[in-house]
């Protein structure tokens, strides 16, 4: 498996943070970190939270902000490369995360991996996604200055659905060039969808 980690200074830095911290303490605020990893824009613990743990860690505001967000990103790198508890151990002994610490990772991983992985593969990239689309063909036939005129366009509405499962109405009108050049964007899409495929 490749490497999932990179030896930062950064990394280094919350490496030995993480170290220092009691493991019983650190035990509950990886499962804590765990539980909120696929949620978008929300932070794992809140203000009054995060200065009750300054206090009981013993860290400063700044090393609590790396210490959460590197145990984020440790979990977030295990769901991405799919890691088996094992390997996500030995990867994290290399980077000299003490053995006590990435066994806890493992074990938390070992527990919550599959429903994870699961959870962020439903989150999307986009706060917005098509729920329905929805369209319209007219025909204007004559106009103040012309009798006889054959000008067709599209209605298209798109009904997106936000994060908070609101829909959105989206209107737009095409001539027949413009709705041939969206069609043309569409297919250049769908074949680079395929190619990854």
């Amino acid at each position: 498996m490749a490497l999932m980690f990179t030896e930062t200074n950064r990394i280094k830095k919350a490496v030995s943070l993480i170290n220092e911290i009691d493991s019983s303490r650190f035990a509950r605020l990886l499962q804590r970190i765990v539980q909120k990893l696929h949620l978008r824009d929300e932070h794992s613990f809140t203000e009054d939270e995060e200065e009750k743990l300054e206090g009981a860690l013993d860290l400063e505001r700044s090393e609590l902000e790396l210490v959460l967000e590197t145990t984020a990103f440790i979990l977030e790198q295990a769901a991405y490369h799919l890691a088996k508890p094992g390997v996500l151990s030995q990867q994290l002994q290399s980077i000299h995360l003490s053995e006590e610490k990435a066994s806890l990772f493992a074990k938390v991983w070992t527990a919550t991996g599959k429903d994870v992985v699961e959870k962020l593969r439903k989150r999307t990239l986009a706060p917005k996604q098509l729920a329905d689309v929805n369209w319209r063909l007219n025909l204007q036939m004559c106009q103040s200055s012309q009798t006889k005129l054959k000008t067709p366009n599209a209605m298209l509405e798109l009904g997106v659905k936000t994060d908070h499962g609101e829909t959105e109405r989206i209107r737009m009108e095409f001539t027949h060039q413009e709705l041939y050049a969206f069609y043309n964007q569409l297919e250049t899409i769908q074949g680079q969808l395929d190619s990854l495929s």
